[in-house]
């Protein structure tokens, strides 16, 4: 019998989204401690130095996030290991309840991927303006950004992976092309593959801090990463974002490939002077077959394997704080 209503849609606050863990401000309190901190030093030197200082601020945090990623590897790689030299179990058995633990293991990793993203990049921004976060407030953040950065992480490692097969693809038709003007083609067409790609991963460099940190959509998080990524053209080549963001990702790359390389160099030493000997395929595999199956737990491995996940927050960081100052040069 009231006349005067209001729909709840009107009312203010009751249908806002919880603000992100990390506010719009961050920028410019960690702008002000670097300036305080750091003075005039060279911007890619003042990342490596934060980089580090905030990584072991929050060692047992981030190694925290990086439990995340361990233990669903490690479980399926002892447990691979374990069933297939068990005695007294049928081999198909062995194969079976193997590939079926480690495939649960995969799944549950990719589940808990969008969570040690997001995390990482709540983290960072808290220990870089000088806050303290709990372990299970990070998480608890983490969690509400589980759908966006899961398909943004869909899209992003699609396409990537997609350019990727495309360049193995052109190089094996260019290694087997016939005539001078089919590898002329195949070449061209291997360049228009690495233009894509450089140009896809400038437009995706900082998705994961628009995401979180703004706490921006899926279409808005990529349009303002493409805008950041290309700003700075009014400062020297090396302090633009793009290119510091290119030498962060490089230096990662090489120290990713040393880890994955070295433990597994014996193994690819002996299948490279096969597959010159042998000219059967089909026997060429059986051998390798046979040599991973007899082969024991590969600890030295599964050591490298685990540290480089222990450190791989160090490249969220540096991001994050590239992110932060890109901002800042950006005058945002």
């Amino acid at each position: 019998d009231v006349d005067s209503w209001q729909t709840a849609a009107e009312v203010p606050g009751l249908f806002k989204t919880e603000p992100p863990p990390v506010q719009i401000e961050t920028a410019n309190q960690r702008s002000e401690i670097t300036d305080q901190k750091l003075g005039s030093k060279p911007p890619a030197r003042n990342i490596l130095i934060e980089t580090f200082r905030i990584y072991f601020r929050g060692f047992v945090q981030f190694f925290g996030l990086s439990l995340l990623s361990i233990l669903p590897t490690v479980c399926a790689e002892l447990t691979r290991r374990f069933i297939n030299t068990a005695p007294g179990v049928n081999g198909d058995v062995r194969t079976l309840v193997a590939s079926a633990f480690g495939f649960c293991m995969t799944v549950l990793w990719l589940l808990l991927w969008p969570v040690y993203v997001a995390g990482v990049q709540i983290l960072t921004a808290e220990l870089a303006t000088g806050n303290r976060i709990s372990f299970l407030s990070v998480l608890n953040g983490a969690v509400k950004y589980w759908p966006r950065v899961a398909a943004l992480s869909i899209y992003v490692f699609v396409i990537f992976f997609l350019l990727t097969m495309l360049g193995f693809a052109l190089l094996l038709m260019a290694a087997s092309a016939n005539t001078v003007l089919s590898a002329v083609i195949v070449l061209g067409l291997l360049a228009l593959q690495v233009w894509l790609f450089t140009r896809f991963f400038i437009n995706v460099l900082f998705w994961q801090q628009f995401t979180v940190l703004e706490n921006a959509g899926a279409i808005d998080a990529l349009r303002e990463s493409r805008k950041l990524a290309r700003s700075g053209s009014d400062l020297p080549w090396y302090q633009r974002p793009v290119w510091r963001g290119a030498f962060i990702f490089s230096v990662w790359s090489v120290f990713f490939l040393i880890i994955t390389v070295v433990p597994q160099w014996s193994m690819l030493r002996d299948y490279l002077l096969e597959v010159t000997r042998t000219q059967d395929p089909q026997a060429l595999v059986e051998k390798m077959t046979a040599a991973m199956q007899t082969q024991g737990v590969d600890y030295y491995a599964i050591a490298l394997n685990i540290l480089q996940r222990i450190v791989q927050p160090l490249l969220g960081i540096a991001f994050v704080l590239l992110y932060l100052d890109s901002k800042q040069e950006d005058g945002h």
